[in-house]
């Protein structure tokens, strides 16, 4: 099993601070320069896990490449450039402290505020008698707040955005029709590719001359559910569970494993076999959604690689 990338500590040129999330390391230069690092750490339940997933951080960081790559022409955004599998550069942004999840589906959290009665979801009145998974007829955006660290997002009415001065009307305009329209590319791509791109999330900056601009990732397995387009209707009709690539899938394994993040409760070992699993199917994600083969690098130590690729970036 090649080495698994859980930390890195690096000191760069012009170093002003290093933040570390619970994938991302971000290593913050002189002249408004990030350096991210995606590691092969994952979390769930908000506990990061004490094992990493061999080649995640590579799949992450190369599907996000890919999709900023593939949108730039809709809206422009922070990467600059990508040296190594596991790192993207790019500008420095001021982030706008709320994030768009855009949904295509009646799924996931959206599914459980809806059954638990709930039917104007950040604005978006819902209709009665949708069933779990259903299709909208249109796509909606239902907002959350950026939590501080160790906090949770919370759904936010577009409406209380604008009173709480989170975001300018005319800027938050801006950024509900970029996500749609990014959306709309990253269903195409993902149809495209055998795929259905049921909801995901897009995060917003200001760039140093005040432009609105694409951050993070996006239409990764981390920041997305996927479900697959031949299997969708028939099992939506029957009432089961629909065959998906997200992350979703290690948590019903920590699930059935007794373990939802409660105070309390233990993480279950993540054996080798566990580790492989969860590889093998980002791995599959990152096949299915780029359509190309997943090149699993030459060097077992991936830590070594990316000092050689930001060498000169390096003391």
């Amino acid at each position: 099993m090649s080495i698994v990338l859980n930390k890195s500590d690096f000191l760069f040129k012009n170093q002003l601070s290093k933040y570390e999330g619970k994938v991302r390391e971000v290593y913050t230069l002189k002249n408004d320069i990030m350096i991210m690092i995606a590691s092969d750490r994952i979390s769930a339940f908000d506990v990061v896990m004490p094992r990493g997933i061999t080649f995640k951080g590579q799949v992450l960081n190369q599907i996000a490449v890919e999709m900023l790559k593939r949108t730039k022409d809709i809206v422009q955004n922070w990467l600059i450039e990508n040296p190594d599998p596991n790192v993207s550069i790019g500008k420095k942004c001021d982030p706008l402290k709320v994030e768009m999840v855009v949904r295509g589906y009646l799924s996931g959290h959206a599914y459980r505020e809806y059954k638990a009665g709930k039917r104007n979801l950040c604005g978006n009145k819902i209709p009665n008698d949708l069933k779990e998974n259903e299709k909208f007829e249109n796509p909606i955006i239902t907002p959350t707040t950026k939590a501080d660290k160790g906090l949770h997002d919370q759904d936010i009415d577009p409406v209380d955005i604008i009173k709480q001065n989170i975001v300018s009307k005319s800027d938050y305009e801006k950024i509900h029709q970029i996500s749609l329209d990014l959306y709309k590319r990253g269903s195409k791509i993902a149809n495209d590719n055998g795929l259905i791109l049921v909801d995901t999330k897009y995060e917003f900056g200001y760039d140093s001359n005040g432009d609105i601009t694409l951050i993070d990732e996006i239409h990764t397995p981390d920041s997305s559910r996927y479900f697959y387009l031949n299997t969708y209707d028939e099992l939506f009709n029957k009432n089961q569970k629909q065959k998906q690539l997200s992350k979703e899938f290690f948590r019903e394994w920590l699930m059935k494993n007794n373990f939802r993040g409660l105070e309390g409760q233990t993480i279950p070992e993540i054996s080798d076999d566990v580790v492989e699993m969860v590889s093998s199917r980002y791995i599959e994600l990152y096949e299915k959604l780029l359509g190309e083969k997943f090149i699993k690098p030459k060097s077992n130590n991936v830590l070594n690689r990316i000092k050689e690729n930001l060498k000169d970036y390096l003391f």
